[in-house]
């Protein structure tokens, strides 16, 4: 019997508002990365008892400095909550000012400066 869904998949980037393009693991790197978002389903932590034939991402997530932003956060969009190096840490997907939604990022908590939300 065949899984219903497989991964999970690090996404790259999301092109146009409906479809992704993931990084595959080798398994999976004769397919094609790009994927319909009605796809896409959100992955919640598991214990790792209860799925044993799941593989793990090696990937972590890409944590953008400010530094790096392209200007200054204009709104805040969504929030989620990762497990990097062993510790949960919160991320927020921001958009900056003067950018289209294409530009938003996923910043953690500790790079977003008090009082930079225009």
């Amino acid at each position: 019997m065949k899984d219903s869904f497989v991964g999970p998949f690090t996404i790259i980037k999301l092109i146009g508002k409906t479809a992704v393009e993931v990084k595959l693991t080798e398994e999976f790197s004769r397919k094609h990365p790009v994927f319909p978002v009605s796809l896409v389903k959100t992955y919640f932590q598991t214990e790792e008892d209860k799925f044993p034939s799941r593989k793990k991402n090696p990937t972590t997530p890409e944590i953008v400095e400010v530094e790096d932003s392209p200007g200054p956060v204009r709104r805040i969009i969504k929030a989620r909550k990762i497990r990097l190096n062993g510790k949960d840490q919160r991320q927020y997907l921001v958009r900056f000012k003067n950018q289209i939604a294409d530009k938003d990022k996923w910043l953690a908590e500790d790079a977003i400066p008090d009082g930079n939300l225009h």
